[in-house]
Parts: structure tokens; C-alpha cells; sequence
């Protein structure tokens, strides 16, 4: 089973406590969370944090709702076996991801 954990500051153990580190591939940022999918395949299961801090520039990065949009719309993947948690600090941000990923999981089942 892979598993995939999308955040830019926090460990495995901070989330899920300790013991679960190899159960888990790390990405720290929006860039590389598409190069890892497109590289890899789509995980069993991705833990998404949505605020990614800053990128090179100094400017806001691309967050994790952005990751979860691009798995919707633009990866082309079959999202219907996708198990995922929102781990995130920011309450709205993690109603975006839960509300865009299940929703769109729902529907392509009850095609």
C-alpha cells in the first residue's frame, strides 16, 4: 500500500504518531506532490496538510487544495479507490479538500 503525506513542515509522527514513518512517502510542496503522482502512480492514500509556506520567491505557495484540484481536474487519474485525510491547521482550507475529493469520489462511484 503507498501512502502519501503532502506537508511542508510537519512529520509523520507529529500527525500519526510515532511507528508510521515508513509507512509513508514525504512531499513538501505543490510541485512536488504532481511530480511524485505523475512518476508514481496515484497512492492508496494521500494525508494532505494545505498550507505549503512560501516557494522560492518569497511568495505564497501553491497549497493543497491546489493539489487536490489538480488530482480532479487535470491528472486524468481514476480517483474512485482514493483514500485521503485532511490533516490540515486551517479549518476552511480542509473543508475545500474533504468537500472537493469527496464529492467528486461520490460521484464518479455512482456513475
Amino acid at each position: 500500500m503507498k501512502n502519501l503525506f503532502l506537508d511542508d513542515i510537519r512529520t509523520i509522527e507529529m500527525v500519526y504518531g510515532k511507528g508510521r514513518e515508513g509507512d509513508f512517502d514525504i512531499v513538501r510542496s505543490y510541485e512536488a506532490f504532481v511530480a511524485y503522482i505523475q512518476a508514481h502512480g496515484l497512492p492508496d492514500f494521500i494525508s494532505f496538510d494545505n498550507d505549503l509556506g512560501l516557494d522560492p520567491n518569497g511568495e505564497v505557495a501553491q497549497d493543497g487544495y491546489a493539489a487536490a484540484k489538480w488530482l480532479v481536474y487535470e491528472s486524468g487519474l481514476d480517483l474512485r479507490n482514493l483514500q485521503f485525510h485532511v490533516h490540515s491547521a486551517n479549518p476552511v482550507a480542509a473543508e475545500q479538500i474533504r468537500g472537493l475529493l469527496g464529492n467528486y469520489i461520490q460521484f464518479l462511484k455512482s456513475e
